[in-house]
């Protein structure tokens, strides 16, 4: 998951920074030649896909052939791209490197167009045998398929999903046009609005954007805020139709996609491809709901600390603490990462360390550098991070903790699983990362030297889980909501929308709450709304990372064996088998209740701390 990383105003051209700084990708490929050398010669194996086309129902063992080559190739690729895409974001000015990204673009799509009868023939295989169910379990069951059983058999679970060749073939016509409500929206958000500037309390002129909106809102200033929230919204008000349609838009191609595919609901279609039910989604919401008191409590909380009449939206990114922050090196910050992991014990600890201290990591801010953070590697390669580190940021050693749990969740799944199985899904992927920054707030808790900086940690905790669970569960709820209004043929006008997410921020904001009626159209803002059903998962990851960090601080060694499985496990069984064997259940209610408890505890503590001291007005 990518992490927004502050900026830094003079950063040094890439050729300046120092070699011990940025990462090594020699577990890739020794240099730029040996890649290009390595990406003619997979480029010679696209034609090899021919010999293969409509023959893989003549026996099993031509199609086990089949599909080793297929991963063969797959593997070669994942290395050639990822090499690509790090060279790439090392500079997004060096020509060199696009041109690396381009090439293997090409290319990759050369071997997708003819590897492309792979999924029909094969599911032509299952329609046949679906009336001889005994014939394709004893296809499955033969050791020449047993590398590929996982996959054929979830494969084969999606058979009453699949339509006819013309018809998916008319589908898959479809799909430059489905995402156009998408680029509408971000044309529009991201080229044509246009927001101004704002004067910052510290009489800077910045220009207010979707990039910089949130930033702004953490001026000290109630009048900076204020304006910058109004101006922002300003435009969104300007655009609000074309907006809303587009968004309808969006919602209704999931309804017909889900329809024409034969699910019940656009919300189960979404689902099923992580076999999640859908209890496990209204559980959520109907968890969050009930916890709701300790948010509004702390709203209020957060008020009086502020010295505020009134606490309005643009009010809830301003910091508590802001004079408390310790400056961490690179080093620094990598023991203290290191030390608050110890519970997952010294083998995780010491490669991680050695790695973070070596050459996984491209530290430091260049020019033309990506923005923000992010984990990437592959099933041969080092779990490389792509780091923004500024020394004077706490948030920065969190993002460090974060990543890390990416990097050796992926390494570690790789270690224990075959290449088929070793990638791990997005519902399970924010729980590694999210579980590291919990036993960094722990340790940070536990050495706090005053009470202010024990507040400072709280407070980035409780804004962490209200940003994480209570945020995108509201949005969950939305999206929920919006699909069925679409399912049951109701337009999504403007005023319809406006009002389906009023209610929401009513209920989840509390009546001591202001809401700004410009808030109603932050629904028309949020970018996952056009990749729907997705950020309920943001909130079952850090629900079950925080149960699973208690276990492992507080358990014996079962329960580090049971996560250690976890990482190991990839995609060796559905997400919600592989939290349960872990020991944690997302099919009841009982994690996202005991987080939702955990942030009430937070709140009861920090207002302890903090609730006698307001700042001035």
């Amino acid at each position: 998951m990518e992490t927004a990383i502050r900026s830094v105003k003079i950063v040094p051209p890439r050729r300046d920074v120092p070699v011990d700084d940025t990462w090594d990708l020699g577990s890739l490929f020794s240099s730029d030649e040996a890649w290009a050398l390595a990406l003619d010669e997979w480029e010679l194996r696209i034609p090899g896909f021919a010999a293969f086309a409509g023959t893989l129902a003549s026996s099993p063992e031509r199609l086990a052939e089949c599909l080793a080559y297929d991963l063969e190739v797959d593997r070669a690729g994942d290395r050639l791209g990822t090499y690509a895409h790090l060279r790439a974001s090392e500079d997004q000015a060096a020509s060199e490197a696009q041109r690396m990204t381009g090439r293997f673009q090409h290319i990759a799509t050369l071997f997708g167009e003819k590897a492309s009868f792979l999924r029909p023939e094969i599911m032509e295989i299952v329609a046949t045998m679906a009336t001889a169910p005994q014939a394709l379990a004893a296809w499955l069951a033969l050791p020449v398929l047993a590398p590929h059983r996982l996959m054929l058999e979830r494969l084969v679970r999606t058979r009453p999903h699949v339509l006819s060749q013309p018809e998916e073939k008319l589908l898959a016509m479809q799909a430059t046009s489905a995402g156009t409500a998408g680029k509408v929206f971000r044309q529009l958000t991201d080229a044509d609005m246009k927001f101004g500037s704002v004067t910052t309390g510290k009489g800077e002129t910045v220009e207010l954007s979707n990039a910089s909106f949130v930033t702004i809102l953490h001026d000290p200033s109630p009048q900076v805020r204020q304006t910058a929230f109004h101006q922002f919204y300003g435009q969104y008000q300007a655009h609000a139709n074309t907006l809303a349609a587009s968004l309808s838009g969006s919602v209704e191609r999931d309804v017909y996609v889900a329809k024409v595919r034969n699910y019940p609901s656009a919300l189960e279609a979404a689902l099923f491809a992580d076999n999640v039910p859908i209890a496990v989604y209204e559980q959520l919401i109907a968890a969050v709901r009930e916890n709701l008191p300790a948010v509004h409590r702390y709203y209020d909380l957060r008020r009086r600390i502020m010295g505020l009449d009134a606490i309005h939206h643009y009010d809830c990114y301003v910091p508590l603490v802001p004079e408390f922050e310790h400056r961490h090196t690179w080093n620094e910050g990598v023991r203290l990462v290191v030390e608050s992991l110890a519970p997952l014990g010294q083998g995780y600890c010491s490669r991680l360390e050695q790695g973070l201290t070596g050459r996984w990591c491209d530290r430091y801010p260049n020019a033309g550098k990506d923005s923000g953070a992010f984990s990437s590697g592959t099933y041969d390669s080092d779990p490389y991070i792509l780091m923004n580190f500024q020394e004077e940021a706490i948030e920065h050693v969190f993002t460090l903790a974060h990543e890390a749990g990416h990097s050796m969740h992926t390494r570690m799944s790789a270690e224990s699983r075959p290449y088929q199985e070793a990638s791990y899904t997005i519902f399970v992927a924010e729980v590694a990362s999210t579980f590291n920054e919990q036993l960094l707030t722990r340790l940070l808790l536990k050495r706090a030297a005053s009470p202010k900086e024990r507040a400072a940690i709280l407070v980035r905790e409780i804004d962490s889980i209200r940003s994480t669970i209570v945020r995108q569960t509201m949005f969950a709820e939305f999206e929920r909501t919006i699909h069925a209004f679409a399912e049951a043929g109701e337009p999504l006008t403007l005023e319809r929308l406006r009002a389906i997410y009023r209610e929401l921020l009513d209920a989840y904001f509390g009546p001591q709450f202001v809401i700004d009626q410009q808030l109603e159209l932050e629904c028309l803002r949020i970018p996952h709304f056009y990749n729907a059903f997705y950020v309920y998962k943001y909130a079952t990851g850090l629900s079950a990372a925080i149960a699973l960090a208690k276990q492992v601080v507080d358990g014996g060694p079962q329960a580090l064996e049971a996560y250690s499985s976890f990482l190991k496990g990839g995609c060796s069984k559905w997400p919600l088998d592989l939290l349960r064997d872990a020991g944690v259940d997302l099919e009841r209610p009982e994690p996202v209740a005991t987080a939702l408890m955990h942030f009430g505890q937070l709140v009861d503590e920090l207002e302890a701390v903090l609730g006698g001291h307001s700042q001035a007005r």
